[in-house]
């Protein structure tokens, strides 16, 4: 019998299967941070348990923390007293942590791939939706609610339902300045934010097959945004070369070893999905969302549809937009450069490469460009990065996941229009009253020094 990529690791992680269709499904890698671990923490020590598997969870502090001065005491005390509880937690139960400061910190979904900890074939969760990245790599990785938290440091294990399979193939080769986050928000303007609701998406077709790892990591990272419980792709060259050059595969012998297996990870010929949609590469253009779901989007060079519902009409009335209209020419005084959708050392090359020798636009009151981690930083300072962003009147700040969402220090002012690299743009997403349009780090760059939304293509 055929077997999808998603089936196979699924029944080999299989515990045991129950009644009425639940499974025990065991889990290799357990990422935390510090908004959601606290309550799962206090869960544990309620009902007298300890962490089973500690040394199969990997924590760091990412969603609450400041992204400038990050050696000094912090001032925000919501902050101060997450990171301190994970502090406390991870020494008392033998986790390892990685926080500010250190070497290998960064958002959770950057420092898992970039330090060798994800893998292909694995089951991977978090207390958090875009735990769906991690999918790039040929695994099974998904977000997970607090009680599911204490549930993994408990078992290593989760009581839950296999979801369905959908198969989206894209093909075909990209056009000049369309990039993998306008692909992504392509698919979920096109199919809508719930049609993967009950399903995980395996992305297939020449078009990811040309696509980096980074690339990779920001389609699967939006999986969610269509509803899906996650998404991933079949491990291959690109990916293997990828996870050679990270810090903690032990050895050749254990590469080649796990190699074997990996080759394996594939979805075998005549396998039937529950859904399977085309897509193909001419169609895409660079992207802009305009209303509060990434659904709510299009072509930079084109206009709000006039034919809306009147959910997408309050969402249009709360962006200060209407039907019919076109952005091009819509001055922006904020962007934001970020994320774990596109704060990866890929992204700040595209961005470099735009932006070097010019200036951002005199009105243009910040741009803020925030690293994924360290490791990141390390990178971008190596290459002379670093010194092009800030010539350019950026602020390249410290790692975390700042203006993603208005939960730390970096929110936008009320009522400001922000041109964002991130994954959401709901109300107040950014901040109170705060209006976000999600494009890709090309887009923002050439946004950020015109002032103004300008059609990519002309400007290329």
């Amino acid at each position: 019998m055929s077997k999808s990529l998603f089936d196979k690791i699924w029944e080999s992680h299989t515990v045991k299967i129950l009644e009425n269709g639940v499974d025990v499904l065991y889990i290799d890698r357990h990422y935390i941070h510090e908004v959601t671990s606290p309550q799962a923490f206090l869960e544990l020590e309620k009902r007298g348990f300890s962490v089973f598997r500690p040394k199969q969870i990997i924590a760091t502090v990412d969603h609450n923390v400041p992204t400038i001065n990050q050696h000094l005491p912090i001032s925000d005390p919501l902050s101060k007293k997450q990171i301190d509880c994970l502090i406390k937690n991870c020494k008392k139960f033998g986790i390892t942590l990685y926080g500010l400061g250190h070497q290998n910190h960064g958002i959770v979904h950057v420092i898992g791939p970039e330090l060798g900890l994800t893998l292909p074939g694995m089951t991977i969760v978090c207390g958090d939706s875009h735990t769906s990245t991690h999918g790039a790599f040929g695994s099974i990785s998904f977000g997970i609610g607090t009680s599911q938290v204490s549930m993994v440091m408990a078992s290593q294990c989760l009581l839950l339902s296999k979801p369905k399979q959908m198969e989206i193939q894209l093909e075909g080769n990209l056009k000049k300045g369309v990039t993998p986050k306008d692909v992504i928000l392509y698919i979920i303007s096109k199919l809508g934010v719930d049609v993967g609701i009950g399903h995980f998406i395996e992305y297939t077709g020449s078009m990811i097959k040309n696509m980096s790892m980074e690339g990779r990591m920001t389609i699967c990272n939006m999986s969610i945004e269509m509803g899906a419980k996650g998404g991933l792709i079949a491990p291959d060259k690109i990916t293997f070369d990828y996870i050679k050059k990270c810090k903690y595969l032990k050895n050749e012998k254990e590469y080649h070893k796990n190699m074997e297996y990996w080759e394996t990870l594939k979805t075998d010929k005549n396998t039937v999905f529950d859904k399977k949609y085309f897509l193909h590469a001419e169609d895409i253009e660079p992207m802009i969302s305009y209303g509060t779901t990434p659904g709510m989007s299009m072509k930079i060079s084109d206009q709000i549809p006039k034919s809306l519902s009147d959910d997408d009409k309050r969402s249009l009335n709360y962006m200060g937009f209407y039907p019919g209209e076109s952005l091009i020419g819509k001055i922006i005084s904020y962007i934001f450069i970020g994320s774990c959708t596109n704060s990866r050392i890929e992204d700040l090359r595209l961005v470099a490469s735009i932006v070097k020798g010019k200036k951002k636009a005199n009105h243009v009151v910040r741009v803020m460009v925030v690293p994924g981690s360290q490791k990141v930083i390390q990178q971008a300072k190596k290459e002379g990065l670093d010194k092009i962003l800030i010539d350019a009147g950026f602020e390249f700040r410290q790692p975390g996941c700042s203006s993603c969402l208005g939960m730390n220090e970096d929110k936008i002012p009320m009522g400001e229009y922000c041109v964002s690299t991130s994954n959401r743009n709901f109300e107040g997403r950014q901040g109170p009253g705060v209006r976000t349009l999600l494009v890709s780090p090309l887009t923002a760059s050439i946004i950020a020094i015109e002032g103004k939304i300008v059609d990519v293509k002309k400007y290329l």
